[in-house]
């Protein structure tokens, strides 16, 4: 008589299992990806790292993740999203043990890159198993869970990275992720179905990037890409990179003191995250509040160019900063909008290497910036290179929305309001 209920039990929580493994391993990739801006000052000083450096250290890892955005799918369609997830795995362990030992500049921007190669299938694997495993009207919720819950990753990478560093040291507290990434393999193994076959026919290599090609011929595809190029690197040099060094140098903020002010803007991002995710609903566009939300992070950009802040007007500014720079929600649900049901994937993709090749660029060439403006007479660098930074992402992120502005807005309540 009982039986039943216990079968839906059973399979809720292997369900449960399987979704906090997927979560788990995607929030480690949102760590290693942000967790350079809390121990740059210690890493510059323990190894003597000049800007140029510690900005090349760190956009390592989004030039390696973006650079195999689109081999990893097809991989994933030939040989399964579990096994192509847990091969990458095994590099990212070896990127972070790397990263825990590395000698010198040249092996920690190595490490980086391998870091990166690791965790590039930690969003896209676990969405297509999502896809495998679920009825299609979960897959939207299921998504939202896996970029939300992640995210706290990206909180680690703050105070608690801050507070593990100055009790433990860095190296140790990273051997420590990579101990937790082989536990969460291990928990893949046992939670994750084994891959189940396609149901289209496996691809040719050329026809897949015949498929690539059709993609960038889409009308739009050139503004939103170019928006999804400015806008996250603007997060990811502030909050990920430059944020902590600057909260130091300029603000004389202690390790503690700026993992918990970089806590703030991370947090503020996540809510943000959020807010903005009903947006396109309550406009009834995707433009109109990509176009908003990026008109005020211009702005706030040269709010600290033009404004010197003293320490809590940065604290207020890093979170009010994180609070609207996270229109990423719409602006990726508007470049999913622009193609064809047979070309979703690889659209999606290219964005992506968008996101995370904007991410490198502009963390490498303003780390260049800080260089070029110098040190002062008390070695640490100057509060015009960090302004210098801040004009320079604002004057990428206002070209880029210029462009965007050109893009076409196939939001849904649009036709249905013309027909």
């Amino acid at each position: 008589m009982n039986s039943a209920p216990k079968l839906v039990s059973s399979r809720s929580e292997t369900a449960l299992l399987l979704i906090a493994a997927l979560v788990a391993i995607y929030a480690i990739s949102q760590f290693l990806r942000n967790s350079i801006g809390v121990i740059a000052n210690d890493l510059a000083r323990e190894l003597d790292l000049s800007a140029t450096q510690t900005g090349l250290l760190s956009s390592a890892f989004f030039f390696s993740f973006a650079a195999v955005q689109i081999p990893i799918g097809i991989l994933i369609d030939r040989y399964g999203p579990k096994r192509t997830m847990l091969a990458t795995a095994v590099l990212t362990v070896a990127g972070t043990v790397l990263f825990a030992l590395a000698p010198s500049a040249s092996w920690l921007i190595a490490a980086r890159a391998l870091m990166g190669l690791g965790c590039s299938t930690f969003f896209m694997a676990p969405l297509v198993i999502y896809a495998r495993r679920f009825p299609p009207e979960r897959f939207a919720a299921l998504t939202s869970l896996q970029m939300g819950l992640a995210n706290t990753g990206t909180l680690v990478a703050t105070a608690p990275l801050a507070a593990s560093a100055a009790f433990f040291g860095w190296r140790a507290s990273f051997l420590a992720v990579a101990a937790l990434t082989v536990v969460l393999m291990v928990l893949i193994v046992w939670a994750v179905p084994k891959d189940s076959g396609s149901a289209r026919p496996k691809e040719t290599w050329a026809a897949a990037f015949r498929g690539v090609a059709a993609a960038l011929k889409v009308r739009s595809f050139w503004p939103v890409f170019f928006m999804h190029l400015a806008t996250y690197s603007c997060f990811a040099s502030v909050i990920g990179l430059w944020g902590g060094p600057w909260l130091t140098d300029v603000h004389g903020a202690d390790l503690g003191t700026r993992g918990r002010i970089l806590l703030l803007g991370a947090t503020a991002q996540i809510c943000g995250m959020l807010l903005w995710g009903a947006m396109d609903r309550f406009w009834g566009s995707y433009k109109r509040p990509v176009l908003i939300g990026s008109t005020i992070t211009v702005l706030l950009l040269s709010l600290v160019v033009f404004v010197p802040l003293d320490r809590p007007s940065a604290t207020i500014w890093l979170g009010v900063f994180g609070l609207f720079v996270a229109y990423t929600p719409i602006l990726t649900s508007h470049g999913k909008s622009l193609f064809p049901s047979e070309l979703t994937g690889r659209g999606i993709t290219l964005m992506n290497i968008g996101t995370m090749g904007g991410a490198f660029l502009s963390q490498s060439l303003t780390g260049m910036l800080i260089d070029l403006v110098g040190r002062s007479e008390q070695g640490v660098y100057r509060p015009e290179g960090y302004r210098l930074v801040f004009a320079a992402l604002a004057g990428w992120l206002l070209l880029s929305l210029i462009f965007y502005s050109r893009a076409i807005d196939p939001h849904p309540s649009r036709h249905a309001s013309k027909a």
